[in-house]
């Protein structure tokens, strides 16, 4: 057939041509509009929001090309947040049109361009509420949600590392089906204060409970009776008017909590959610008595029970009738592996009868015998509202720890309770046959023979306060009778008459409180039905989701399979923890109370709590406009810089601002406003960024760059001279301090502020720096600061400033004088030396002692060659230059100075017995008397001459007082030193005053100057040779091995001034304020201040002061003072300071028998090389006179201490550091012996022993055993002498814990491991290897008392108090929950806080 044009086949090469020839076209176009985009302007749109939808406020940012239209833009900021479009608004915001404030119409085509929007710049928008809605969150399907997204995820949060099945209700993989917000869900949640969920869960529940919030509203508080805040009807009401009309996602519950009477802490204290409705339901019947809602809880939530015996021979039955407000049903039954299949299966086990039988059997009163019995309990009566309560927390007395029972038990959403009701005894309370005796009794069982374990009212504190109420009668709780009589009058009840109708008691399920966590703790939340529309709901704090029955299955708990007893532990820990049924009655079940229906006062509240509500809003929107940013001042006068944080409302002007600042640094009665300005200021660099020169009327939200949650920079309020004008800063300048140096007079002067840009030269920047400080330019060395002691020459002109280092704020030295010193090479120069002893140089407080030496009335003076001593008066006569007036300080402290360096190497080389090792402060200076007190010298002076040129504040003389060197160090803490005080950082502008005036530096010009400085060279890093680490261990040594006193060796620069403390900072005392080389040595600072103190250096003691007042010596002489700081304290006591080979040691009293066994006696000093005798030659006369002992020296030992524990023995021929290693701060016992000596040798073994006495409960007081080997066989035979006890029944058993190793007479007998099977004792588990070890024994045959439970309980509470006394542990035991309690009148009094 021949084809027609029509239907003509297209050849196969034809095709694919044409095929290639589209694919090619159709890239060609799209690469054309890839390449048209590239060109196109486009718009950044940065979008905050400021909408309380989300616990976290977003900003997100789109970039979009021009064309875009604002409709594409709504979509696309919808699609980012989360939002459903056309639920919220987009407003400009700071930085671009603030003028138009209008909304931007979500549904315009109009391009970003057209729209205002500016290409290549930020455009600020704010996401807002619209038409007072907040926006409307997107639906999504619960297979993509995220489930790190904590406000994404309903119930509680998966842990990391938890085992979980695919039906695990926490698992990875579950949500709920949907995650709707408020305005979705239409229930608004509550704020979690920190562990207040379970009662977030209960406040829902009843909220949502229509006969409790009816009742609740019906009731009307009277202002005239009560307090608002402490009453708790009234704030619970207030709570479910937010909850049902707030706008808000969740409301504070903080104002119930406090009606409670809590305060913050119980925020963190987690309860039982069962528990708390207990107690929360009699706290709110005490507050409606003889109210109409009197008895609302009972008739809501109370029913009742028959607890029963009855004889199984005669028939007779004891009974009492109790009532219930919640039915504690089993999950496991005690010793079972299995748990309860249903809740319907618990009840069933709650009603089942035991029998009495064997020795168990129950005494009649008909039969006059003991007689088997059923025992039981009955239910008479349900209540309107069941509650059930799943007891899943438990104690396991394996582990001896709570635990929590995780096993399935289902429940059913209507429950048919009336197979549990006894019909019987419901229509006939006393239908049983009773005797006499039993019918006017109403059944003989006592209360202690019922299994009533669901009732807690016996002997149980119920937790409410009642102490402060009005009313002071007594309040009676059923159950609380021995036997109490079965009620008699019916009250009306209709579910007591409707036993007969079918489905007459059949509940249906509307709350489920849910626990997921262990029993150490964790989160309560609950799922609850809405009887409006029958739909549940999870109500998990501040959030509230719409779920399914199928999720309500997931809390019924338990896991795949059977794992035995502990088959919960591998369960899911969320379920179901508390039920609430409501029974299904047309004529009882109530409906929610519409609007128009509100009691009048319920109405005035609504109206009063809406107010509130839009007031808040109102400042929340006034709070989100606030700029709030950090505020400095350099207070013009004080010459402090001062700090605030200004907030100011982003439409309010910068010279509104400026007015606030102005104010809030109270400078109206200082400087006039138009004298101040607020400038851009970076407080870490001290960096002025920019002024704002002819902006006084742009709103601060512009200059701010928006209102932000913390800013980059700070704002500086910058004042300035009536007679001076303003410097502009411009942005891009670095600010440079310019300090002036004078090479003659040795100063550096306060800094000039210069503004100079980076890409200057050195040349353009000294011509600068000239202008600002006439000085030439030409003869101009810079010397630039870049860190701490880094000092640079700027010496190329053409290189600019970001080259040599410039930054953003600098400081710079210059000099411009015409000297030979410009030829010198730079290190080498004399305006290095100066510098660099400018940036080491430390301002110190020294504060000086109260008495001196020259003071003390017995001493004697140093003889001297060619000399003799004279007496103390003449010493002491005060010496007068010829206008009669006192010498000068500058010729004192000169002469001072030479006299006592002179007298320190006529000491040593004469041999002078000055410098005495003996510890005492008062011996220390029984021999010694101050240089300046010499007489016959023209040239002396009197102490008291000296403090009254040092102290200008109180010229009187300081009276002396003897202060042992013990006891300051006994008051003295020896805590670690604080790291922020070792900081070596210090201030460069030290030297300079708050006027600006120059201080001299040189030794020479200034008149208190003691020495002259001498500088190395920086490159030569060296020390002196006497600087380096000493050999020993102990204290540096202050004189080197020929005698030579090492501070003379050394020279830096030193300045001492006279100081009047501030007040409250020693005023009354002396002062100095020393500036000096922090590079100098403690021994070369301690030599400057010798004029000072006005002893030697070698007898007085420099304390370091630290930031909580403690105080710590500084003993290592070859150190510097680098670590310490400006504004450093310094505190001088008397007393010798140690020399090389010399250990400060703290001697403490062992009292083995006593209370407090570690008692500490004074300090003293121990020598490297001396014998342990020879320090208690020493030890004895200081031990009489400062702690009344009068010991001979065979008569105590000295031993090693370790905290508390007595360790080894010293031998009296032991030398320290070479038998007996010492250390700085080293601690010794000192032991009084009863008897002579019995440690001879290394070999010998010191064991301290308590006999136990099993039949008396007591322990002995402590023996000394000394064993010659550590054998255990000859410490029983010592045992055995010591205690009469025979050799094979002798048990011994180590201490535990630090000395004296004490534990309860209860724990003793069966706590320790008694008589172990070793032969010796270096093994385990004794490792008895050193002196010291605490021995209990006992006689085996001897039986332990048998104590009553009175004569227990006693003896625990003294036993308790012994040991909290010596701070022992007396058992383990964990955090102890605090008891929930509701205090009636708002707060709790201190009798029932103490309970």
């Amino acid at each position: 057939m021949v084809p027609g044009e029509e239907n003509q086949l297209v050849p196969k090469e034809d095709v694919f041509w044409r095929c290639r020839q589209n694919i090619f076209d159709e890239m060609k176009k799209k690469f054309l509009q890839i390449e048209n985009a590239a060109e196109e302007p486009r718009v950044l749109c940065i979008i905050q929001d400021t909408t309380n939808s989300k616990t976290v406020s977003e900003r997100i940012t789109l970039n979009l090309p021009a064309s875009t239209p604002v409709r594409k833009l709504f979509e696309d900021v919808a699609n980012k947040v989360g939002y459903i479009n056309g639920t919220f608004d987009l407003t400009w915001g700071n930085g671009v049109n603030t003028a138009d404030t209008a909304p931007l119409d979500h549904t315009s085509d109009k391009s970003l361009l057209d729209a205002n929007f500016e290409p290549g710049k930020k455009n600020f928008l704010h996401l807002t509420d619209k038409d007072g809605e907040p926006p409307q969150m997107l639906l999504e399907d619960s297979n993509n949600v995220d489930d790190s997204v904590h406000d994404r995820f309903i119930g509680p949060l998966p842990r990391e590392g938890s085992v979980a099945s695919t039906n695990d209700y926490v698992s990875q993989s579950y949500s709920y089906s949907s995650i709707l917000s408020k305005s979705e869900t239409g229930y608004v949640g509550l704020v979690n204060q920190a562990m207040t969920c379970y009662l977030n869960s209960l406040l829902q529940t009843l909220f949502m409970t229509p006969e409790f919030r009816n009742a609740l509203y019906k009731w009307e508080f009277e202002d005239s009776e009560e307090d608002p805040v402490t009453s708790i009807p009234y704030q619970l009401q207030r709570l479910f008017v937010l909850l049902q009309t707030s706008k808000k996602r969740a409301i504070e519950t903080t104002d119930v909590t406090r009606s409670f009477g809590w305060d913050s802490s119980e925020a963190w204290q987690q309860h039982d959610v069962q528990e708390l409705c207990r107690v929360m339901f009699d706290a709110l019947e005490q507050k409606w008595k003889q109210t109409e809602q009197a008895d609302l809880i009972n008739e809501l939530y109370q029913g009742k029970l028959k607890d029963y015996v009855r004889c199984l021979e005669c028939g007779y039955e004891g009974w009492r009738i109790d009532t219930y407000l919640d039915i504690p049903l089993v999950i496991r039954p005690y010793g079972s592996s299995q748990a309860f299949a249903s809740v319907e299966e618990a009840l069933h086990a709650f009603i089942q009868p035991e029998i009495l039988d064997g020795p168990n059997q129950y005494f009649c009163e008909r039969c006059k015998k003991k007689c088997d019995a059923r025992k039981g309990l009955r239910f008479l009566h349900f209540p309107y509202l069941l509650t059930l309560q799943l007891k899943r927390f438990d104690f396991d007395y394996t582990t001896m720890h709570r635990i929590k029972l995780n096993d399935r038990m289902s429940f059913p959403e209507e429950l048919d309770m009336s197979t549990f009701i006894d019909i019987e005894d419901e229509k006939s309370p006393q239908t049983e046959s009773c005797t006499d005796s039993g019918a006017e009794n109403e059944g003989s069982c006592h209360s202690d023979q019922m299994s009533n374990d669901f009732s807690t009212d016996d002997a149980v504190d119920e937790g409410i306060c009642l102490e402060s109420s009005s009313g002071s009668e007594k309040i009676s709780k059923p159950g609380l009778e021995k036997v109490e009589m079965a009620e008699t009058d019916q009250r009306k009840d209709p579910i007591q008459f409707q036993l007969g109708e079918p489905n007459s008691l059949m509940y249906e399920l509307f709350s489920v409180m849910v626990h997921s966590g262990s029993a150490a703790g964790g989160h309560y939340y609950a799922c609850i039905k809405s009887f409006s529309d029958d739909q549940w709901y999870s109500f998990n704090d501040q959030h509230v989701s719409r779920i399914t029955q199928e999720d309500i299955k997931k809390t019924h708990g338990g896991s795949s399979g059977s794992r035995g007893y502990y088959s919960s532990a591998f369960a899911s820990s969320t379920n179901a923890y508390m039920l609430i049924y409501r029974l299904k009655d047309p004529t009882r079940n109530a409906k929610f109370l519409e609007v128009d229906e509100y009691p009048e006062h319920i109405k005035n509240l609504v109206q009063k709590e809406r107010e509130l509500e839009e007031q808040e809003k109102r400042q929340r929107e006034i709070e989100r406009n606030t700029c709030k940013i950090k505020l400095f001042c350099l207070h013009p006068v004080k010459q402090v810089m001062m700090e605030n944080k200004l907030e100011v409302h982003k439409d309010k002007t910068l010279k509104e601002a400026v007015e606030m600042a102005y104010k809030m640094m109270d400078l109206e009665d200082v400087i006039p406003l138009d004298c101040c300005r607020l400038v851009k200021y970076d407080e870490f660099h001290d960096y002025l960024e920019r002024s704002y020169e002819g902006e006084e009327d742009t709103p601060m939200g512009l200059l701010l760059g928006g209102v932000k949650s913390t800013y980059m920079f700070d704002l500086l309020l910058e004042t300035r001279k009536p007679d001076q004008i303003f410097q502009s800063y411009k942005p891009g300048e670095v600010m440079v301090k310019v300090h002036v140096v004078d090479l003659k007079a040795e100063t550096v002067a306060a800094p000039v502020t210069v503004r100079a840009y980076l890409n200057q030269t050195v040349t353009e920047f000294k011509q600068l720096i000239s202008k600002a400080t006439h000085l030439p330019a030409d003869s101009m060395r810079i010397v630039l600061e870049r860190c701490y002691n880094d000092l640079r020459l700027l010496s190329m002109p053409s290189k600019t400033l970001k080259a040599e280092g410039f930054f953003r704020s600098n400081k710079v030295f210059v000099e411009s004088s015409e000297t030979v010193d410009h030829q010198a090479a730079f290190t080498d120069s004399h305006l290095w030396k100066l510098l660099d002893r400018h940036a080491n140089t430390i301002r110190l407080f020294v504060l000086l002692p109260e008495q001196s030496p020259g003071s003390y009335s017995k001493r004697t003076a140093y003889q001297k060659a060619g000399g003799d001593s004279g007496n103390v008066d003449d010493d002491c006569e005060r010496v007068k230059g010829p206008a009669g007036n006192l010498k000068s300080v500058d010729a004192i402290l000169e002469e001072s100075t030479e006299k006592l360096k002179s007298l320190s190497l006529q000491q040593q080389q004469d041999g002078d017995n000055g410098d005495s090792s003996k510890s005492t402060e008062t011996s220390d200076f029984e021999n010694i008397e101050s240089p300046l007190n010499e007489r016959g010298s023209s040239t002396s002076v009197d102490n008291r001459d000296l403090d009254q040129h040092i102290q200008t504040s109180d010229p009187e003389n300081f009276q002396s007082e003897e202060r042992s060197d013990s006891d300051v160090n006994n008051d003295r803490s020896t805590s670690s030193v604080d790291s922020d005080i070792l900081s070596s950082s210090h201030s460069s502008d030290t030297l300079c005053n708050a006027d600006s005036a120059q201080i001299p530096l040189a030794n020479g010009l200034d008149s208190h100057s003691i020495t002259s400085s001498r500088r190395t060279k920086a490159n030569e890093g060296k020390k002196e040779t006497w600087d380096t680490a000493e050999e020993d261990s102990g204290t540096d040594s202050e004189y080197d091995e020929s005698g030579k006193s090492r501070g003379d060796m050394q020279y830096m620069y030193f300045k001492a001034d006279p100081y009047t403390a501030d007040e409250g900072s020693g005023e009354g005392h002396k002062w100095l304020m020393v500036h000096v080389d922090k590079r100098i040595t403690l021994a070369a600072f301690k030599q400057h201040l010798e004029p000072f103190v006005g002893v030697l250096s070698s007898h007085f003691k420099v304390f370091r002061v630290y930031t909580s007042n403690q105080e710590f010596e500084t003993v290592r002489l070859n150190e510097t003072l680098s670590s310490f700081s400006d504004d450093n304290k310094i505190t001088i006591r008397l007393g010798r300071a140690l020399k090389k080979g010399e250990y400060r040691v703290k001697v403490c009293q062992l009292l083995v028998n006593e209370q407090e066994p570690c008692k500490f006696l004074l300090d003293a000093v121990f020598a490297k090389g001396m014998t342990v005798r020879q320090s208690k030659e020493e030890l004895i006369p200081q031990l009489r006179e400062q702690c009344g002992l009068d010991l001979s020296i065979d008569r105590f030992r000295l031993r090693k201490k370790t905290w508390k524990n007595p360790g080894t023995v010293f031998l009296d021929y032991h030398i320290y550091e070479e038998d007996i290693n010492i250390s700085s701060n080293w601690e010794v016992f000192l032991e009084v012996l009863d008897g002579v000596e019995k440690m001879k040798s290394m070999s010998q073994l010191a064991i301290l022993t308590r006999r136990w006495r099993p039949a008396e409960m007591k322990l002995d007081p402590f023996q000394e055993l000394v064993l010659e080997s550590n054998s255990v066989d000859e410490l029983r035979e010592k045992l055995s002498e010591i205690s009469g006890i025979p050799l094979e029944d002798i048990e011994f058993a180590k201490g535990r814990g630090t000395f004296p190793c004490d534990i309860s007479v209860l724990d003793i007998h069966q706590d320790l491991d008694w008589n172990p099977k070793v032969s010796t004792l270096n093994v385990w588990p004794l490792y008895i290897c050193d002196d010291g070890a605490v021995i209990f024994y006992r006689d085996k045959t001897e039986e332990v008392m048998e104590l009553t439970d009175e004569q227990r309980n006693e003896l625990m509470k003294k036993e308790s108090s012994r040991l909290q006394k010596t701070g022992h542990r007396v058992t383990y035991s964990p955090r102890k929950e605090k008891a929930l309690k509701i205090y009636l009148d708002g707060a709790p009094n201190k009798d029932v806080a103490q309970d």
